[in-house]
Protein backbone atom coordinates (compact mmCIF):
# COMPACT_ATOMS: atom_id res chain seq x y z
CA UNK A 1 0.00 0.00 0.00
CA UNK A 2 1.14 3.69 -0.03
CA UNK A 3 0.17 7.03 0.89
CA UNK A 4 0.01 10.34 -0.81
CA UNK A 5 1.27 13.49 0.05
CA UNK A 6 0.07 16.93 -1.91
CA UNK A 7 3.21 19.70 -1.11
CA UNK A 8 1.19 23.23 -1.47
CA UNK A 9 2.76 26.32 -0.70
CA UNK A 10 1.39 29.72 -1.67
CA UNK A 11 4.29 31.42 -3.60
CA UNK A 12 4.36 31.46 -6.79
CA UNK A 13 6.59 33.14 -9.07
CA UNK A 14 4.38 32.78 -12.03
CA UNK A 15 1.19 32.60 -9.73
CA UNK A 16 1.11 34.24 -6.84
CA UNK A 17 -1.42 32.25 -4.52
CA UNK A 18 -1.38 29.43 -7.02
CA UNK A 19 -3.18 27.00 -4.64
CA UNK A 20 -6.16 28.62 -3.61
CA UNK A 21 -7.10 30.07 -7.34
CA UNK A 22 -10.75 29.25 -8.22
CA UNK A 23 -11.49 26.44 -10.77
CA UNK A 24 -14.87 26.77 -11.39
CA UNK A 25 -16.56 26.57 -7.50
CA UNK A 26 -13.74 25.61 -5.73
CA UNK A 27 -9.70 26.52 -5.53
CA UNK A 28 -7.38 24.32 -7.33
CA UNK A 29 -5.61 22.33 -4.35
CA UNK A 30 -9.37 21.28 -3.76
CA UNK A 31 -9.38 19.31 -7.33
CA UNK A 32 -5.86 18.16 -6.31
CA UNK A 33 -6.86 16.70 -3.19
CA UNK A 34 -10.71 14.91 -4.41
CA UNK A 35 -8.06 13.35 -7.22
CA UNK A 36 -5.81 11.79 -4.99
CA UNK A 37 -8.78 10.62 -2.19
CA UNK A 38 -10.20 8.34 -5.73
CA UNK A 39 -6.79 6.80 -5.83
CA UNK A 40 -7.17 4.17 -3.10
CA UNK A 41 -4.43 5.07 -1.05
CA UNK A 42 -3.74 4.82 2.73
CA UNK A 43 -3.76 8.09 3.40
CA UNK A 44 -3.69 11.82 1.44
CA UNK A 45 -1.83 14.19 3.49
CA UNK A 46 -2.02 18.06 1.91
CA UNK A 47 1.44 19.74 2.87
CA UNK A 48 1.87 23.23 3.68
CA UNK A 49 3.56 26.32 4.58
CA UNK A 50 0.35 28.76 4.53
CA UNK A 51 -2.36 29.47 7.16
CA UNK A 52 -4.59 30.36 4.22
CA UNK A 53 -4.19 26.92 2.25
CA UNK A 54 -4.33 25.35 5.97
CA UNK A 55 -7.61 26.62 7.19
CA UNK A 56 -9.26 25.62 3.36
CA UNK A 57 -8.36 22.14 3.42
CA UNK A 58 -8.86 21.52 6.88
CA UNK A 59 -12.31 22.76 6.49
CA UNK A 60 -12.86 19.86 3.91
CA UNK A 61 -11.85 17.66 5.77
CA UNK A 62 -8.71 17.08 4.58
CA UNK A 63 -5.28 15.81 6.95
CA UNK A 64 -2.87 18.54 7.04
CA UNK A 65 1.04 18.68 7.94
CA UNK A 66 2.59 22.11 7.98
CA UNK A 67 6.46 22.52 7.18
CA UNK A 68 8.74 24.88 6.97
CA UNK A 69 9.09 27.66 4.43
CA UNK A 70 12.13 26.80 3.13
CA UNK A 71 11.88 24.30 1.17
CA UNK A 72 14.21 24.18 -2.53
CA UNK A 73 11.85 21.92 -3.57
CA UNK A 74 8.15 19.68 -3.30
CA UNK A 75 10.43 16.56 -2.60
CA UNK A 76 12.12 17.93 -0.07
CA UNK A 77 8.69 19.43 1.56
CA UNK A 78 7.50 15.49 1.29
CA UNK A 79 10.76 14.76 3.25
CA UNK A 80 9.77 17.20 6.49
CA UNK A 81 6.59 15.61 6.20
CA UNK A 82 7.34 11.50 5.79
CA UNK A 83 9.83 13.13 9.13
CA UNK A 84 6.83 13.81 10.72
CA UNK A 85 5.01 10.69 10.47
CA UNK A 86 7.98 8.85 11.24
CA UNK A 87 7.44 6.45 8.49
CA UNK A 88 9.04 3.08 7.95
CA UNK A 89 12.07 3.26 5.43
CA UNK A 90 10.76 0.62 2.93
CA UNK A 91 6.99 2.29 2.81
CA UNK A 92 5.88 4.20 -0.69
CA UNK A 93 5.21 7.59 -0.79
CA UNK A 94 3.48 9.44 -4.02
CA UNK A 95 4.33 13.33 -4.16
CA UNK A 96 1.36 14.70 -6.11
CA UNK A 97 2.01 18.10 -6.77
CA UNK A 98 -0.60 20.53 -5.95
CA UNK A 99 -0.97 22.19 -9.73
CA UNK A 100 -2.05 19.03 -10.44
CA UNK A 101 -5.72 19.15 -10.71
CA UNK A 102 -6.41 16.79 -13.24
CA UNK A 103 -4.18 13.79 -12.61
CA UNK A 104 -6.31 10.43 -13.05
CA UNK A 105 -6.83 8.23 -10.29
CA UNK A 106 -5.18 5.59 -12.36
CA UNK A 107 -2.12 7.02 -12.72
CA UNK A 108 -1.53 7.93 -9.36
CA UNK A 109 -2.16 4.30 -8.34
CA UNK A 110 -0.23 2.94 -11.42
CA UNK A 111 3.08 5.26 -10.17
CA UNK A 112 2.85 3.62 -6.89
CA UNK A 113 2.58 -0.15 -8.25
CA UNK A 114 5.25 0.45 -10.86
CA UNK A 115 8.18 1.31 -7.95
CA UNK A 116 6.37 -1.77 -5.64
CA UNK A 117 7.08 -3.89 -8.56
CA UNK A 118 10.74 -2.61 -9.53
CA UNK A 119 12.70 -3.65 -6.10
CA UNK A 120 16.10 -2.11 -7.14
CA UNK A 121 14.08 1.59 -8.32
CA UNK A 122 14.65 4.55 -5.68
CA UNK A 123 11.52 6.23 -7.09
CA UNK A 124 9.00 5.83 -10.29
CA UNK A 125 7.15 8.33 -12.39
CA UNK A 126 4.88 8.35 -15.94
CA UNK A 127 5.78 9.49 -19.25
CA UNK A 128 3.43 10.02 -22.11
CA UNK A 129 4.10 10.63 -25.73
CA UNK A 130 4.93 14.00 -27.03
CA UNK A 131 4.58 15.96 -30.59
CA UNK A 132 7.93 17.63 -31.45
CA UNK A 133 5.78 20.51 -32.48
CA UNK A 134 5.17 21.74 -29.32
CA UNK A 135 8.68 20.40 -27.76
CA UNK A 136 10.24 23.54 -27.74
CA UNK A 137 8.05 24.95 -24.67
CA UNK A 138 10.33 25.32 -21.71
CA UNK A 139 6.97 24.60 -19.50
CA UNK A 140 7.12 20.87 -21.34
CA UNK A 141 9.69 18.72 -19.39
CA UNK A 142 10.95 15.57 -21.22
CA UNK A 143 12.81 12.51 -20.37
CA UNK A 144 14.55 9.87 -22.18
CA UNK A 145 14.77 6.16 -20.81
CA UNK A 146 16.12 3.07 -21.44
CA UNK A 147 14.35 0.22 -23.17
CA UNK A 148 13.69 -0.95 -19.84
CA UNK A 149 12.35 2.00 -18.47
CA UNK A 150 15.43 3.64 -16.57
CA UNK A 151 15.16 7.14 -16.64
CA UNK A 152 18.19 8.89 -18.01
CA UNK A 153 17.21 12.51 -18.28
CA UNK A 154 15.35 14.94 -17.74
CA UNK A 155 14.81 18.44 -19.22
CA UNK A 156 13.27 21.27 -20.71
CA UNK A 157 15.18 21.44 -23.77
CA UNK A 158 13.74 19.20 -26.63
CA UNK A 159 15.29 15.65 -25.94
CA UNK A 160 16.31 13.18 -27.81
CA UNK A 161 17.34 15.39 -30.64
CA UNK A 162 17.06 15.14 -34.40
CA UNK A 163 19.48 15.58 -36.88
CA UNK A 164 18.54 16.47 -40.24
CA UNK A 165 18.12 13.30 -42.57
CA UNK A 166 17.94 10.95 -40.07
CA UNK A 167 14.77 9.13 -38.37
CA UNK A 168 13.54 10.81 -35.43
CA UNK A 169 13.34 8.95 -32.24
CA UNK A 170 9.79 9.30 -30.25
CA UNK A 171 9.23 12.32 -27.60
CA UNK A 172 8.35 11.48 -24.34
CA UNK A 173 6.29 14.09 -22.08
CA UNK A 174 7.23 14.05 -18.25
CA UNK A 175 4.13 13.33 -16.11
CA UNK A 176 4.98 15.54 -12.89
CA UNK A 177 3.93 12.26 -10.45
CA UNK A 178 6.45 10.54 -8.27
CA UNK A 179 6.74 7.55 -6.06
CA UNK A 180 9.57 7.08 -3.16
CA UNK A 181 10.73 4.78 -1.15
CA UNK A 182 11.22 6.59 2.46
CA UNK A 183 14.77 5.36 3.09
CA UNK A 184 15.84 6.84 -0.44
CA UNK A 185 13.73 10.24 0.87
CA UNK A 186 15.78 10.74 3.48
CA UNK A 187 18.95 10.39 1.62
CA UNK A 188 17.42 12.70 -1.01
CA UNK A 189 17.39 15.90 1.63
CA UNK A 190 20.66 15.43 2.38
CA UNK A 191 22.55 15.49 -1.16
CA UNK A 192 23.01 19.37 -2.05
CA UNK A 193 21.49 20.99 -4.91
CA UNK A 194 23.36 20.37 -8.54
CA UNK A 195 24.41 22.20 -11.20
CA UNK A 196 21.82 20.51 -13.41
CA UNK A 197 19.05 20.84 -10.96
CA UNK A 198 19.38 24.78 -10.45
CA UNK A 199 19.95 25.31 -14.38
CA UNK A 200 16.58 23.30 -15.76
CA UNK A 201 14.89 23.78 -12.25
CA UNK A 202 14.30 20.39 -12.37
CA UNK A 203 14.42 18.51 -8.44
CA UNK A 204 14.66 15.06 -10.02
CA UNK A 205 18.52 16.05 -11.58
CA UNK A 206 19.24 16.18 -8.03
CA UNK A 207 18.78 12.09 -7.42
CA UNK A 208 20.19 11.20 -11.40
CA UNK A 209 23.35 13.30 -10.57
CA UNK A 210 23.66 11.25 -7.30
CA UNK A 211 23.52 7.46 -9.80
CA UNK A 212 19.39 7.24 -8.16
CA UNK A 213 17.22 4.77 -9.97
CA UNK A 214 14.31 6.23 -11.53
CA UNK A 215 11.67 3.59 -13.12
CA UNK A 216 9.54 5.09 -15.91
CA UNK A 217 6.48 4.02 -17.80
CA UNK A 218 4.10 5.27 -20.31
CA UNK A 219 0.67 6.87 -18.16
CA UNK A 220 -2.16 4.32 -18.37
CA UNK A 221 -4.62 7.66 -18.93
CA UNK A 222 -4.00 10.94 -20.54
CA UNK A 223 -2.73 13.52 -17.67
CA UNK A 224 -3.12 17.43 -19.31
CA UNK A 225 -0.44 19.38 -17.70
CA UNK A 226 -0.68 20.86 -14.61
CA UNK A 227 -0.61 24.77 -13.87
CA UNK A 228 2.57 26.51 -14.30
CA UNK A 229 0.97 29.51 -16.14
CA UNK A 230 -2.27 32.02 -16.35
CA UNK A 231 -2.82 29.99 -19.87
CA UNK A 232 -2.73 27.03 -18.16
CA UNK A 233 -5.30 27.98 -15.50
CA UNK A 234 -7.35 28.99 -18.50
CA UNK A 235 -7.44 26.63 -20.39
CA UNK A 236 -7.66 23.98 -16.71
CA UNK A 237 -11.04 26.11 -15.98
CA UNK A 238 -12.35 25.59 -19.60
CA UNK A 239 -11.93 21.99 -19.67
CA UNK A 240 -13.26 21.35 -16.07
CA UNK A 241 -16.60 23.68 -17.32
CA UNK A 242 -17.28 21.09 -19.57
CA UNK A 243 -16.54 18.26 -17.51
CA UNK A 244 -19.05 19.67 -14.82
Amino acid sequence: MFQIVIPARYGSTRLPGKALLPILDKPMIAWVWERAMQADADRVIVATDDARIAKEMTARGAEVAMTREDHASGTDRLAEVVAQLGLADDQIVVNLQGDEPLMPATNIKRVAALLNGNSSADMATLMEPLDRDIAAQESIVKVVATESGKALYFSRAPIPGHRQGTLAAPMYRHVGLYAYRVGFLKKFVTWPLTAMEQSESLEQLRALANDAHIQIEVAPDPAPTGVDTEADLIAIRQLLALEN
